[in-house]
């Protein structure tokens, strides 16, 4: 049976630009970073201490994905201490921590435009 999410996508337009903001301003790190198909590298990135991976790659056919709602949520212990901190390496954000009776959420973006909520567990 399923077990867990090996890894999500999230479509970039420039992978050197995206893998410099993940593990820069996010401070993700590399888990594989190869040679795929000629084009594009195959690029596997991962939040310390996590599990999911997070792969860096666009199908010719997803192009059109680049720069959209990802429906990729993280979590913070402390969202407001996040934002600020993230906020602080450069990184936009398109939401500021909101307060609601069930925990504090924001939404922040890549380079490319690919939107990701913050939030709290």
């Amino acid at each position: 049976m399923i077990k867990a999410i090996k890894f999500v996508n999230i479509p970039v337009s420039d992978q050197d630009k995206a893998l410099e903001f993940y593990t820069k301003k996010l401070g993700f790190k590399v888990v594989t970073d190869q040679h795929f198909d000629g084009k594009q590298r195959w690029i596997e990135i991962g939040i310390p201490g996590a599990a999911t991976g997070i792969s860096l790659f666009t199908p010719d056919v997803h192009r059109d994905r680049i720069g959209s709602f990802s429906g990729i949520s993280f979590y913070s212990d402390d969202v407001e201490q996040t934002y600020k901190e993230l906020t602080a390496r450069g990184v936009e954000f398109v939401m500021p921590p909101k307060k609601e009776s069930w925990g504090t959420s924001s939404i922040f973006k890549d380079p490319d435009g690919n939107q990701f909520v913050l939030g709290t567990k």
